[in-house]
């Protein structure tokens, strides 16, 4: 088999042991692909999850084991852990089976510019919300997952493509919106005061590529209900790809070039 050659690969928010997790389309690229480096950028066992609702599934074990084995060909792994899989954190500077743990990382790109790499939940802004309004963002995420879990069965059974339904209520929700954009902009800023060209990280399962006066803003997006993936070619173009049924390009920047403003809505 033919695969798909990049120089990096930046994967977060896959959420093993969550009934949500996308799998099998992960497990695909996984095993369509060949990378020299392979970023891990957290949320990759939902280990906080598991310890309230128990659960996991034979192709959840089998990315694992796709990701061993990835370290095993040679690939350089470095696992971020974020804030579902907090606990990995004590064994930063350890390595586990060839793949390296650490809580951030530095990625110098093909094209010299240098990256800050970490799961993103160090910007979160939410310590003026009440307890109760946190528990109960979390009950809506889970909803509009079980929804979208639903209605995407529903559309295999009729032999039609996967839909990202969540996307489509982020970029229609004013709300949420703001919410993405104090994000991006908390995120930039501190790469910019670190003297970094940009930043790559995950957690709010909003995959973009955007220029934020000078500064790089990456998402890789996440495996629950975008399927959407980092990739850095060997030129150190990036390119934001969606993996499902519709294999597509989201967004692509090179030095040369102006990153996209958005992440149009996988049809």
């Amino acid at each position: 088999m033919t695969r798909a050659l990049f120089r990096s690969v930046f994967i977060s928010d896959v959420h093993l042991g969550l009934a949500d997790c996308q799998a099998d389309y992960l497990l695909d690229f996984l095993r369509s692909m060949h990378c020299e480096r392979l970023y891990l950028v957290g949320d990759i066992v939902d280990l906080e999850n598991m310890e309230k609702r128990p659960y996991w599934h034979d192709r959840h074990g089998a990315v694992l084991a796709e990701i061993f084995a990835i370290a095993g060909r040679g690939t350089r792994v470095v696992y971020i852990p974020g804030n579902h899989d907090a606990a990995m954190r004590r064994f930063a500077g350890q390595r586990l089976g060839g793949i390296e743990i650490a809580l951030n990382a530095v990625h110098v790109a093909a094209d010299g510019r240098r990256y800050r790499v970490s799961h993103g939940d160090e910007f979160d802004d939410g310590h003026d919300a009440p307890a109760w309004l946190l528990k109960l963002g979390d009950a809506l995420q889970g909803f509009i997952c079980s929804v979208s879990r639903r209605f995407n069965r529903l559309r295999r059974r009729f032999g039609l493509g996967y839909v990202p339904l969540s996307i489509r209520i982020k970029q229609a929700v004013g709300r949420a919106r703001r919410f993405i954009e104090d994000f991006e902009e908390r995120v930039a800023e501190d790469a910019r005061r670190a003297g970094f060209d940009g930043h790559i990280c995950g957690h709010i399962h909003y995959g973009r590529i955007r220029d934020r006066d000078g500064v790089l803003y990456v998402n890789d997006g996440d495996w629950v209900e975008h399927c959407t993936t980092l990739v850095e070619h060997h030129d150190g173009a990036l390119e934001l790809l969606h993996w499902t049924e519709r294999r597509h390009s989201i967004a692509l920047c090179r030095a040369e070039m102006p990153a996209p403003e958005a992440l149009p809505a996988a049809a």
